[in-house]
């Protein structure tokens, strides 16, 4: 069921807000898109880079998960 409460924006989303006031163009917007992707991105690696490290992961793990059927079977 969709609420019909207003969302409030967080900190950041309220940043950006502030930030792009001003009109900006298709070239700007894309350079940001770009940015903003590359930096979550690299949050991605990095988090995956620790998970690695703490579960002491190898490429043999992850080759054994691909072939692992772990879904839960319908009713």
């Amino acid at each position: 069921m969709v609420s019909n409460k207003p969302t409030k924006l967080n900190t950041v989303q309220l940043h950006l807000l502030k930030m792009f006031e001003k009109n900006t163009n298709d070239n700007d917007l894309s350079e940001i898109k770009v940015l903003l992707s590359n930096y979550y991105a690299k949050k991605v690696d990095a988090e995956s880079d620790k998970i690695w490290s703490e579960k002491d992961l190898n490429e043999a793990d992850i080759e054994k998960l691909l072939h692992t059927h772990i879904r839960t079977k319908y009713k």
